[in-house]
């Protein structure tokens, strides 16, 4: 199991990071902005980005103890998305010490 959700968030890090990329080398996300902004469903989406950041920001809040490492995070979820979603999950997998269950992931560290 924990072999497959290495995996996973891995291919999902490297997908975004596709998506993303390829995206802003095809349109420059400063110049569409006004005509996006004009669009329901954009305003939704951007809407809904920012409250999954807030609700997983929570999480990482908890699960961080320096409050250095919970602003850094905060800056590149803001600024990456599920970029730096995936990766801060798949940072805490690789944490994990053999034996441990994949669901110590969602738990702060061991005192």
């Amino acid at each position: 199991m924990l072999t497959f959700l290495k995996v996973l968030f891995a291919l999902l890090c490297l997908f975004m990071t596709y998506v993303v990329i390829t995206t802003s080398i095809q349109s420059n996300l400063i110049d569409e902005w006004p005509k996006l902004a004009q669009i329901p469903w954009m305003s939704a989406t951007i809407k809904d980005f920012y409250a999954n950041t807030i609700v997983i920001f929570a999480w990482i809040a908890y699960k961080e103890q320096k409050i250095v490492s919970r602003l850094v995070w905060l800056v590149l979820i803001v600024g990456l998305g599920s970029i730096a979603v995936t990766l801060y999950v798949l940072i805490q997998l690789f944490k994990l010490k053999p034996g441990d269950a994949p669901e110590r992931v969602l738990l702060r560290a061991r005192a």
